[in-house]
């Protein structure tokens, strides 16, 4: 399993890689301004909410490792587009490719890992696997800018290609038990209607890490406190320590309980940002988000593989995590508008509004199961 991992890992990095470089590249080189900055760095997402449901359904009805094979290699012409010169046009193609590209390698491999793993362990291995997109979200970076320092664009381009194609070469190698089962009269669609509940909470999850990611900088610094950096680091900190320390929660004290618990935790976290106006109050909300993030999602994951057998697993995870995408892509505009109505205060609170509704369904989920005395 380690090795789904490490195959994962590779392709992330050399997304990693790209984002500290192609700022410059397209304020500096292309001569273009942040309009198009923001929109060449978050075409992806497109790309990427849109394949996810294809490479699951693909996933269940060819092989996992077949899509991640055909999601690295995807991910690695993406990466050659950027050798192409024709400027702002092959950079927007390159990240759309790469959305349907990473898409399709991280839903077929959250399949894969599930296929793998003991039925006692699959939310912890479901939280570890995730930790490869954050580890190569925060080291990818470090790269990139080493490469770019030492060789230019043309290093970082010849990475963001190198990565994908060693992460297709070890996903050949990996055992793949999975075997498609047509069942007659079943009909294979894109969209798990299984998923869509789960998704939708995960969705109201990620405005929260929209509204941390986006604007904790430009929050703190318009309150005086600055340090919007820390505070963030804090928060990917606190998710990936509790992601190894208690990522088997939800396999041991219900993924349902523990979904509704963390999503109290991550509202009780922006409220804390949004209301602080010190640097310890935003500490300490960044590590209660951050914590209850990090359970959150392999809760919600656990939710969604139990309630579809094996031959529709890939298409779950792919309409699952497409609300990442989704909720990530349409919240950070989202809290950028109340933000301007109302502050950056009032943009957290927001946030931290969306992050207790699916408490507030799971309780109302059980007061109509609690049995009436007549």
């Amino acid at each position: 399993m380690r090795e789904i991992f490490l195959t994962t890992l590779c392709g992330l990095l050399s997304i990693g890689a790209l984002l500290p470089v192609l700022p410059i590249y397209i304020t500096e080189e292309l001569g273009l301004g942040k309009v198009s900055v923001g929109f060449a760095i978050g075409a992806y997402a497109i790309t990427g909410i849109a394949f996810r449901p294809i490479a699951g359904w693909l996933a269940d009805h060819r092989s996992r490792r077949l899509v991640v094979i055909i999601g690295s290699l995807t991910t690695a012409i993406a990466g050659g587009l950027l050798f192409l010169p024709l400027g702002f046009v092959s950079l927007v193609a390159s990240r759309l490719l790469l959305g349907a590209g990473e898409g399709a390698v991280f839903t077929a491999g959250s399949a894969w890992v599930i296929d793998l793993a003991p039925p006692a362990r699959r939310a912890r291995l479901i939280g570890l696997y995730g930790l490869s997109v954050w580890t190569g979200l925060s080291i990818g970076p470090l790269i990139g800018q080493t490469l770019f320092d030492l060789g230019g664009y043309d290093l970082v381009w010849g990475f963001a290609i190198a990565g994908p194609l060693l992460a297709a070469i070890l996903a050949s190698r990996i055992p793949d038990p999975f075997k498609p089962k047509h069942i007659e009269g079943e009909r294979r669609k894109f969209i798990a209607r299984e998923a869509l509940g789960p998704g939708g909470a995960l969705a109201l999850a990620s405005v929260g890490y929209a509204a941390i990611a986006s604007f904790i900088v430009l929050h703190l610094k318009a309150q005086g406190v600055g340090h919007g950096a820390l505070v963030f680091s804090t928060f990917a900190a606190a998710l990936v320590i509790t992601r190894v320390i208690a990522g088997g929660l939800p396999d041991r004290l219900g993924p349902r309980r523990v979904a509704a618990v963390a999503a109290v935790l991550e509202s009780v976290g922006l409220a804390l940002i949004a209301l602080g106006g010190e640097l310890s109050t935003d500490v300490i909300g960044a590590v209660i988000m951050g914590t209850a993030y990090s359970v959150l999602y392999p809760a919600l994951s656990l939710i969604v593989i139990e309630r579809v057998p094996p031959s529709r697993r890939g298409a779950a995870l792919g309409t699952f995590t497409g609300a990442f995408d989704f909720g990530v892509g349409l919240g950070a505009p989202m809290v950028g508008v109340v933000s301007a109505l109302t502050g950056y205060s009032g943009g957290f609170l927001f946030a931290a509004v969306l992050a207790l509704l699916p408490a507030l369904a799971y309780l109302f989920t059980l007061v109509r199961r609690a049995p009436r005395v007549a």
